[in-house]
């Protein structure tokens, strides 16, 4: 386990043996390829316009973006699109869109259309590849090694293998977790490579599960697609995650009179259908331990520990 791991330990349930996921086919899955991991995301090199840049891989997004600074430093003109609304976790904005964006990555060249202008930070972020770069595709991240492969979906039936409770989100296809908590408590969340913590809830929810009581908190800033605005975080001592448990896992809250949209539930109209309600998004300080296995189209996940590389 890498520096990384400081602060949170990784153990084995004592009625659980673990299983090592590997495919033997090689038709239909790519070589592993590197990633870079830069502040938690996950960044593959890309091009736009035939541009050397950056996409962060974000399965807590649906859209795929890009990036004001990239546009603006190249000096990048594209057809407009329709303006549309993005909610984000801290703030929900009118973005304009873009069509016929020529980009690459792996070797792939193609066109993307209704892409969004977001903020990404510096200009060497061009791209977010969201749910539409994970819908084509089985997709291993490997955390601890920096490496990635993908797998046609015919190739691999990961419904025979899943060993966590995670589903499709009704409404956006999402995908969203189940967490074991104590006293048999859980919470849904969505699951998001693009969050670069561990947790992120309501301050009403950690309210309800007693987090705020006789628990230090540390106050911070936090960057949504949207707006930068006041949190505050603490350790928990332990979560359930598939088949794993971990302690002290860090934990973000708005802070005090901070409005956010972490909480969803779909309903359908003028019938009494609701999803599972979603209370807020758990990302890389849980995942950074695992080799993840997501059939993202279909709402399946493997949770694995990967070997060490020499």
């Amino acid at each position: 386990m890498d520096s990384d791991s400081k602060g949170l330990t990784v153990k084995k349930l004592l009625t659980i043996t673990f299983i090592l996921l590997t495919f033997k086919c090689t038709a239909g899955v790519t070589n592993w390829i590197d990633f870079n991991l830069e502040s938690g995301h996950i960044k593959i090199p890309a091009t736009i316009a035939g541009i050397d840049t950056y996409a962060i891989l974000d399965t807590g997004a649906q859209l795929n973006g890009i990036n004001k600074s990239f546009i603006m430093k190249h000096d990048l003109s594209f057809d407009e699109g329709s303006k549309i609304r993005v909610k984000g976790v801290f703030g929900i904005e009118k973005k304009a869109t873009y069509n016929n964006v020529p980009i690459g990555f792996f070797g792939i060249k193609t066109e993307l259309d209704k892409i969004v202008e977001i903020s990404l930070g510096y200009s060497k972020n061009g791209l977010l590849l969201g749910g539409g770069f994970f819908n084509k595709f089985v997709t291993q991240l490997d955390y601890p090694n920096k490496k990635m492969r993908l797998i046609s979906q015919n190739s691999i039936d990961i419904s025979k293998l899943k060993n966590i409770e995670i589903q499709r989100q009704k409404g956006t296809g999402m995908p969203i977790v189940k967490i074991g908590l104590p006293n048999n408590k859980h919470l849904w969340l969505l699951f998001d490579t693009g969050n670069s913590g561990g947790m992120v809830v309501e301050r009403t929810v950690a309210k309800r599960m007693g987090w705020l009581e006789n628990i230090d908190r540390n106050s911070s800033l936090s960057m949504g697609v949207n707006t930068v605005v006041s949190t505050e975080s603490f350790k928990i001592p332990e979560l359930t995650f598939g088949p794993f448990e971990l302690e002290d896992v860090q934990v973000t809250i708005p802070a005090e009179g901070i409005n956010s949209y972490l909480e969803s539930q779909y309903k359908s109209f003028g019938s009494r259908i609701r999803g599972r309600k979603v209370q807020g998004i758990i990302g890389y300080d849980v995942l950074k331990h695992f080799l993840i296995t997501i059939d993202y189209k279909r709402g399946y996940a493997h949770i694995g520990l990967p070997e060490e590389e020499s």
